[in-house]
């Protein structure tokens, strides 16, 4: 089974607090790690959780408030410290590369790699990342600045050939990459073995959305549906809906509500108010509107597995 796993590095919102770091994750698609947002601190979690920054080629920022991306200079200036030559690519909305590029003008004047910054609009979902086994798109949010969370989505692998039927059929090792596709093998005598007999179904993809921080949005679960993790913020408790609105974010009843309309398969709520010392409470709240429902918590790691 390929690995597809979620680590929270920090699940609290803008005041800092002793319980939990500003918002950051790393989520580990077949090795390949995808760093999500970048609050303080985010590059000792790093080291904390055995996770090693030479995997890390592509970060994603959910918006421009400074929980979400001001631990970005403390990284940048540690890869240059240990010489790093790959490159970065950093994505996020409009305005993030003028910030930083005084700051890695000023810091790291002298730098041992290339750091690429892709701005994407916030109004309409785009694919904004691509490779050979996984897309990125964005999910429009609606927060006091430009905000947008992201859906990471395996693509569909080819279908694992039988070893017996190779060794039956004498099938050439040229012949191997189109069965694995679809095809067909057709004997020397012209009789057509079919890829059903020859192949078995290819391996389960997987799939995460990430909402950063956001007003109640029902739409958001049309974009999202059916998939396998959902991290949606819940910065507030039920009894404060009032906040929530007055500061563009949702409750955990909202967020268990987005998880329940999408039927999605597990929720993860997180970006937590310093104003409660009880997250026991914000977990029942959530789980009473979607069961399978799980706080977030600074080291906390989600396999999605077949």
């Amino acid at each position: 089974m390929e690995k597809f796993e979620l680590t929270i590095l920090g699940c609290g919102s803008a005041k800092p607090t002793l319980r939990h770091n500003p918002s950051s994750q790393i989520l580990n698609v077949r090795d390949k790690l995808f760093m999500i947002d970048c609050g303080e601190g985010t590059q000792l979690q790093l080291c904390h959780n055995g996770l090693t920054f030479t995997r890390l080629n592509h970060v994603f920022i959910s918006h421009l408030h400074g929980d979400h991306w001001f631990g970005l200079p403390g990284l940048i200036s540690t890869m240059n410290l240990y010489n790093r030559t790959a490159e970065l690519h950093i994505h996020s909305p409009h305005g993030l590369e003028e910030m930083m590029k005084p700051i890695m003008d000023y810091c790291n004047y002298d730098m041992s790699y290339q750091v690429f910054f892709h701005e994407f609009d916030t109004l309409e979902p785009t694919r904004i990342f691509e490779d050979r086994t996984l897309t990125v798109t964005t999910i429009p949010l609606k927060h006091r600045v430009p905000c947008c969370g992201f859906l990471f989505r395996e693509k569909e692998g080819l279908r694992h050939i039988r070893r017996e039927m190779i060794d039956a059929y004498e099938i050439p090792i040229a012949y191997i990459n189109n069965i694995k596709a679809g095809a067909d093998f057709v004997l020397p005598d012209g009789e057509v073995i079919s890829n059903e007999r020859l192949t078995t179904p290819p391996s389960k993809v997987h799939s995460y959305a990430y909402c950063s921080d956001t007003v109640f949005r029902p739409q958001i679960a049309e974009q999202v549906r059916g998939v396998d993790l959902l991290y949606h913020e819940a910065t507030y408790a039920a009894e404060d809906d009032n906040r929530a609105v007055k500061h563009f974010h949702s409750t955990t009843v909202q967020a268990a509500e987005i998880a329940r309309l999408a039927e999605v398969g597990k929720l993860v709520i997180g970006h937590f108010s310093a104003r409660y010392t009880n997250d026991q409470q914000l977990l029942d709240e959530a789980k009473a509107v979607f069961p399978n429902t799980v706080l977030a918590n600074e080291n906390l790691r989600v396999t999605i597995d077949d």
